[in-house]
């Protein structure tokens, strides 16, 4: 940190061990006031275009009617911002009084003329009075100050009218729209994120006006994570009011990668008490976001009631919560030190295992060669406990097996136990290079923590039954990192099958995405548990998957390609969801290549920066091809820019051609 990001202490949130949602002012949205009391509100966005009235009327019935209790509606002008007081009209004579909000970035003046109009208006402080250029520009204290004094004079209208009116706003930065001002002097960083809301909001406070939310959005989970806990500390370092936090990860793209995105995102704060109203930003219609955003809030309507006290509380991070830093551990087989997280596929539940089995966690077998492939998605090992196989095991995968199961094995060396801590403790027979010990936060004592002082062939299985699990396994990590103890940890955590698919992928991203993000975790096994005979093939396939989609949406191992897809809204130029499945038709096996596809200019650029090449619509049939933040081809036309980006991606030496597995 230099200078400028000083902060007196890791404070984030009112208790890291016990679940204590953040106390905020309330500030009131038409009849459905948020923060305070309040519960968590949902809230989506239209697709339709702003001028359509009675599209964009029948849209917001069916986002209200999923759940949304606010709808936000682009306001690119002042013709469209006009035309919401007709929608707002429709609504109401319809018998629908759901908030409004105005969505505006470029456009003062649209912003002045909603805010008479509906009940809520979102400014980004990025592109609200600068125009960004991607310019490097050199301020002293006096220049910069004279920047802040033009804001004020741009901004200070805005302000006076939504105090007249009653109207809330939202003050929203974007990672991707940061202002080429604040970006000269912070950097593209999170601390950047909340300086350019903290100075609006500063002038939002000298008038005296506090009906004000506030959010840090991001398409990368880590950068987005940062920028929420720093702000509510900056808030409280400056002694100011709790503002309400709306949360959401921007782009997040479509199914199952924009659900586990989303909830590494959105759910890792929500663990801590953070945020106040929930958007999931799918490339879908907006009414299927709803549901989404009530299954990762619902989790939390009665956690104090069945969480278990968390042993060897720490209520202070030993680590600094607001940059990534993995944990040090030292290297055991291909666990830990520089190696990414490793996946094991959970099969201890089955009798018998197939090579049907082992096709659902990513080894396939092809008979025409006698060969074994693997797709990206190859589980590392496979822990089978008790049960049998009666084939041999490709040679990529390794078998773990049950202690018991170990010490009676022909061959040691080709298998790796598994064992209790009180196992562990009481033998001296074991594996010469790896054995994972199962623990927990009960399990882990101070005898415990001696040994793995002592040893170097150890990986611990870090589990828990504790309905605020997240906190408590990570408090085992801060405990480790308190210790210096450098033995690496695999994330583990049960589910019942009975969750829908929906469910397990939220709670699974929550859970284990909240401790990656924070640097802890060298690999990760999610572990069905279920009363049946049998778990199918589809069940181990969804938590193979899953587990590298966790890990992927955390940032901490590549195995696909990224898409960062906007949803769907009113300055859309194209059909995102067609368009994005488009592009993952052509594109979906360049491992670790990012991708943004955007619908229009507004975040276009700025989240280029997070992407390798960008889509993104520049008029009607016409899109832009970018490279990173630079613009490589203009209006390309629409039939042809697939083709266009394949090329731009080929003479990069970027692309490769697919692999099929029969």
């Amino acid at each position: 940190m230099d200078s400028k990001t000083v902060l007196d202490s890791f404070t984030y949130c009112t208790k890291l061990t016990e679940y204590t949602r953040r106390k905020t002012i309330e500030v009131n949205i038409g009849d459905t006031p948020l923060g305070g009391d309040n519960p968590i509100r949902v809230q989506s966005m239209t697709t339709v275009d702003t001028m359509d009235t009675a599209g964009s009327v029948e849209e917001a019935i069916r986002m209200a009617e999923a759940g949304c209790e606010y709808i936000r509606i682009t306001a690119p002008s002042k013709k469209e911002a006009e035309n919401l007081g007709e929608i707002r009209k429709a609504l109401d004579e319809r018998g629908y009084n759901v908030p409004l909000v105005a969505d505006i970035h470029f456009t003062p003046n649209a912003a002045e003329v909603a805010a008479r109009l509906v009940e809520k208006v979102r400014i980004n402080p990025g592109n609200y009075v600068d125009k960004k250029k991607f310019e490097v520009i050199e301020y002293d204290d006096a220049t910069y100050q004279e920047e802040l004094d033009r804001i004020r004079e741009k901004f200070t209208p805005l302000v006076k009218i939504c105090k007249e009116h009653g109207t809330a706003m939202r003050i929203g930065t974007n990672h991707g729209s940061l202002s080429d001002r604040i970006l000269s002097r912070y950097g593209d960083t999170p601390f950047g994120m909340v300086e350019s809301a903290l100075e609006f909001l500063r002038i939002c406070e000298e008038l005296d006006y506090d009906q004000v939310v506030l959010s840090m959005k991001a398409s990368n989970t880590q950068v987005m994570v940062q920028a929420y806990r720093l702000l509510v500390q900056k808030l409280e370092e400056e002694g100011m009011k709790p503002y309400p936090l709306h949360l959401g990860v921007t782009e997040a793209g479509e199914g199952e990668d924009g659900r586990i995105k989303s909830a590494v995102g959105i759910g890792t704060l929500l663990e801590d008490g953070l945020g106040d109203t929930v958007r999931v930003s799918l490339t879908e219609a907006p009414e299927a976001e709803a549901p989404v955003a009530y299954d990762l809030i619902n989790r939390y309507n009665e956690r104090v009631k069945k969480a278990k006290v968390i042993p060897n509380a720490i209520e202070v991070s030993p680590k600094n919560p607001f940059a990534y830093e993995r944990r040090k551990t030292e290297e055991v087989v291909n666990f830990g030190d520089h190696n990414v997280p490793r996946v094991i596929a959970d099969l201890s539940a089955l009798t018998q295992i197939t090579m049907e089995d082992l096709k659902a966690i990513g080894h396939f077998y092809l008979p025409a060669t006698d060969k074994w492939a693997m797709n990206d998605h190859g589980a590392d090992y496979v822990y089978v406990g008790k049960s049998t196989i009666d084939f041999m095991l490709p040679n990529g995968l390794k078998k773990i097996v049950d202690y018991s199961n170990w010490l009676e094995s022909e061959d040691r060396n080709e298998e790796i136990p598994m064992l209790e801590v009180e196992e562990w403790l009481n033998t001296s027979e074991l594996h010469e290079q790896l054995n994972f010990v199962k623990v927990s936060a009960d399990t882990l004592t101070s005898k415990v923590k001696e040994r793995l002082k002592q040893v170097a062939n150890v990986v611990l299985v870090l589990t828990t039954d504790n309905e605020h699990g997240m906190a408590e396994q990570r408090n085992v990590f801060f405990d480790l990192y308190q210790e210096k103890i450098s033995t690496p940890v695999v994330i583990n955590r049960v589910y019942s099958t009975n969750l829908s698919a929906d469910k397990f992928q939220l709670f699974s991203a929550t859970d284990c995405g909240g401790l990656l993000i924070d640097g802890f975790g060298d690999g990760i096994m999610l572990s069905p548990l279920t009363e049946e005979k049998a778990i199918s093939t589809e069940v181990l396939k969804q938590y193979n998957s899953t587990a590298f989609n966790i890990l992927q949406a955390a940032r901490t191992r590549m195995t696909k390609t990224e898409y960062i897809s906007c949803p769907s809204c009113g300055r859309t130029l194209f059909d995102l969801q067609s368009t994005t499945a488009m592009i993952r038709k052509r594109t979906d096996h360049l491992k670790g290549v990012k991708i943004g596809i955007m619908g229009c200019i507004v975040n276009g650029p700025g989240e280029m920066a997070d992407a390798d090449y960008g889509y993104v619509g520049s008029g009607k049939g016409k899109i832009t091809l970018y490279r990173g933040q630079e613009v490589v081809k203009r209006n390309v036309p629409s039939e042809h820019a697939v083709d266009k980006l394949i090329e731009l991606i080929q003479e990069d030496g970027n692309w490769i051609e697919p692999e099929t597995i029969d």
